[in-house]
C-alpha cells in the first residue's frame, strides 16, 4: 500500500531532485540538511534550492514546475550554466523520508529556460506530457526529414564517425582546427562534434560551416581546449536527394518529397509559345 504523504502532525520528510544531463552526468539534490544515497544516486545536502508550487492535471496540459537555487555547491557552476550543460536535462522532483528513504517521484520532465542572476539560478521545468502537444504527423518537405545515422535514414553512425584531435581553435570564427586536416571538403557541415576531454568534456556541438580547413561550431565556447584535446567528429548530411543517392547510397531510404509541387504551383501561367 502506497505512503499517504503529509497525512502526520509531524513527518520526516524533504525534497528531492534528480537531474541528468546530456552529456551523461547525473546530480542529485536534496534539501535535508546531510547527504541521503537512493536509487544508485547520492544526493547532495542544498539547503538553497527552493521548489516553487507543482501543478499537476488530469488532462493532456502540460504540468508546471520551477525551480530556484543558489549557485553555491560545487556541482552547479554559473560556467556549466552559460555553456548548456543543463539544457534539456531530465529532471525528476519528489519527495524521501530521511529515516526510511521511502519516497514517491511528483513531477518528470525536462530543464528548459535558465536564468542566472546576482549568484542565484532560476530553471523553468518543461513536463513530459508537452510531447503530447507536438504534432507526429510529417509534413512533406523536399529535404529528408529523417536524422542523419537516426530512425528512417538507416546508415550506421558508426561508418561516419572518426576520433580526432585539436590542433587550434580560432576564437574569432568559433573554429576548430584539427590534426591531420578534416578529410573531403564539404563532408562535415550538419555534423556533429563530442569533446571527450578538458573543459568542455561531454558536450556535443554541430558544424555549421567548413573554412579553409577549420570546422566552425554553432556553439560558442567559454573554455578554450588545450591542444591535444580528443574529441569524436561525426559526418553531416545536407539532406538532398542527390546525396543521399550518390554519396551514401541510400536513396531508397530517402525521407522526403523533392518532386511534389509546391503552393506556388496555383500561381503560375502558362508561358506563350516563343
Amino acid at each position: 500500500m502506497s505512503r499517504v504523504w503529509f497525512s502526520d502532525p509531524l513527518e520526516c520528510v524533504a525534497t528531492f531532485w534528480r537531474i541528468a544531463r546530456r552529456d551523461g552526468v547525473t546530480l542529485g539534490l536534496t534539501t535535508h540538511d546531510r547527504d541521503l544515497w537512493f536509487d544508485g544516486v547520492l544526493h547532495r545536502a542544498t539547503p538553497g534550492m527552493i521548489p516553487s508550487a507543482i501543478r499537476r492535471s488530469a488532462d493532456f496540459e502540460p504540468d508546471s514546475a520551477e525551480v530556484q537555487g543558489a549557485l553555491s555547491h560545487e556541482s552547479i557552476a554559473a560556467a556549466d550554466l552559460a555553456i548548456g550543460r543543463y539544457d534539456g536535462a531530465a529532471v525528476l522532483i519528489g519527495v524521501v523520508d530521511w529515516e526510511t528513504l521511502e519516497r514517491a517521484v511528483l513531477y518528470r520532465g525536462s530543464i528548459g529556460t535558465v536564468t542566472e542572476q546576482a549568484g542565484a539560478f532560476t530553471a523553468a521545468l518543461q513536463s513530459r506530457k508537452a510531447d503530447l502537444q507536438r504534432d507526429p504527423v510529417p509534413r512533406t518537405s523536399p529535404s529528408c526529414r529523417a536524422a542523419f545515422c537516426g530512425p528512417g535514414c538507416r546508415l550506421s553512425a558508426a561508418r561516419f564517425t572518426r576520433l580526432a584531435r585539436l590542433l587550434t581553435f580560432d576564437p574569432e570564427r568559433n573554429a576548430v582546427l584539427l590534426e591531420g586536416g578534416i578529410g573531403p571538403a564539404g563532408y562535415h557541415v550538419g555534423g556533429l562534434l563530442r569533446w571527450l576531454d578538458g573543459p568542455c568534456a561531454g558536450l556535443t556541438m554541430g558544424i555549421v560551416a567548413e573554412q579553409e580547413g577549420a570546422l566552425v561550431l554553432d556553439t560558442p565556447l567559454d573554455g578554450v581546449p588545450p591542444p591535444g584535446t580528443p574529441l569524436m567528429l561525426r559526418e553531416g548530411c545536407d539532406r538532398t536527394l542527390a546525396t543521399c543517392a550518390a554519396r551514401f547510397g541510400n536513396a531508397a531510404n530517402f525521407q522526403g518529397e523533392p518532386f511534389l509541387p509546391g503552393n506556388d504551383l496555383v500561381t503560375r501561367y502558362p508561358a506563350p509559345a516563343q
